[in-house]
């Protein structure tokens, strides 16, 4: 079915069900799955470049996802790259190309039309950019 799988975590209360999901398909098609965590960074005129997290907690966050899955027997890897504010999805997208996989595993927050037309929705980028399935979790 799926020999690779891009996972793209973040630190919302989604990425669990997130990882599950990849877990299960992953285990279905003995596939192996690259972890993905994108630190967003903001430019602000007078402050620079300001992130949204620090390195250590967004590779903590990518090392449990990788060893939740390394202990359900599935290979696994994990990325944490940075990218401006408003870019994740075109990101998320050249990897799952680069990686060549066959999936991309996320999640959406759920925000309804009208917050996602506004405020943007990675998952909706993402979905509209891929040339590939695109799994969304909610």
């Amino acid at each position: 079915m799926y020999e690779k799988l891009l996972v793209a975590v973040d630190h919302s209360k989604i990425s669990e069900r997130v990882l599950a999901a990849a877990r299960d398909l992953a285990l279905l098609s003995h596939g192996e799955v690259w972890v993905l965590h994108l630190r967003e960074l903001e430019a602000m005129p007078r402050a620079g470049i300001v992130p949204s997290e620090s390195t250590g907690e967004a590779q903590a966050s990518v090392d449990a996802a990788v060893a939740e899955l390394s202990q359900a027997g599935i290979k696994a890897h994990g990325e944490v790259r940075n990218t401006l504010f408003g870019h994740p999805g075109r990101e998320i997208v050249d990897e799952a190309k680069a990686l060549d996989a066959g999936v991309i595993v996320m999640g959406s927050r759920g925000r309804g039309d009208m917050a996602g037309l506004v405020l943007g929705s990675t998952a909706h980028k993402v979905i509209h950019l891929a040339d590939r399935p695109v799994l969304v979790v909610r």
